[in-house]
């Protein structure tokens, strides 16, 4: 298994899930590739007092969404596998019909192709017919769905915990190990409060 790990961030609004992604694998002896779509970063801009600059600056390596000649647009570079957060429903069609029109798409075919974990944190609502069939379709081809979808168990006090629970959630399903406050531990005994 190798050490690198592709990130698309897609103009889904939730460009805050794949910010955080990419602050919490700094924490990890992982080599982040990320590619940004055109209106991610319009999203990052207006959904975040980070640029498109920022974000770039915390991976390893990041390509432009058009550069279809990217080292990730091929099977033969080795990664542990691709996230995409937030995912977009556009995203999510063209990676569901294997139309690769930019890297991110071309990029999620390839970790497919290769049988390598792809995880969508889909970022939609409400979800149409159409996007349960393209979630279907990914998930019967190895994809793993995983909606930014917070838990209140933990008692989350700010945005912050909220977003920190998808990531943590996100990276469990590619074996990464990070040890949140947020994990579930069971009920409370009575009378413990």
């Amino acid at each position: 298994m190798s050490d690198r790990l592709v990130v698309g961030i897609t103009g889904a609004s939730g460009a805050i899930y794949g910010i955080r992604l990419l602050e919490r694998l700094r924490e990890l002896p992982v080599e982040t590739h990320l590619v940004v779509s055109r209106w991610a970063g319009v999203t990052i801009e207006q959904e975040t007092d980070d640029s498109l600059a920022d974000v770039r600056a915390l991976a390893d390596v990041a390509y432009g969404d058009n550069d279809q000649a990217a080292r990730i647009s091929s099977g033969s570079f080795r990664t542990r596998g691709m996230v995409v957060a937030p995912c977009s429903t556009k995203t999510l069609a063209g990676i569901a019909t294997g139309f690769g029109h930019n890297l991110v798409c071309r990029a999620a075919d390839v970790t497919l192709k290769e049988r390598r974990p792809l995880v969508l944190a889909v970022r939609e609502a409400p979800l149409s017919a159409i996007h349960l069939r393209n979630m279907l379709t990914l998930a019967e081809l190895g994809a793993t769905i995983v909606p930014p979808t917070p838990a209140f168990y933990a008692r989350p006090a700010s945005i912050d915990e909220l977003v920190d629970y998808t990531v943590v959630r996100i990276l469990d399903q590619l074996g990464f190990e990070l040890e949140p406050d947020s994990r579930w531990r069971g009920l409370k005994p009575p009378g413990d409060d």
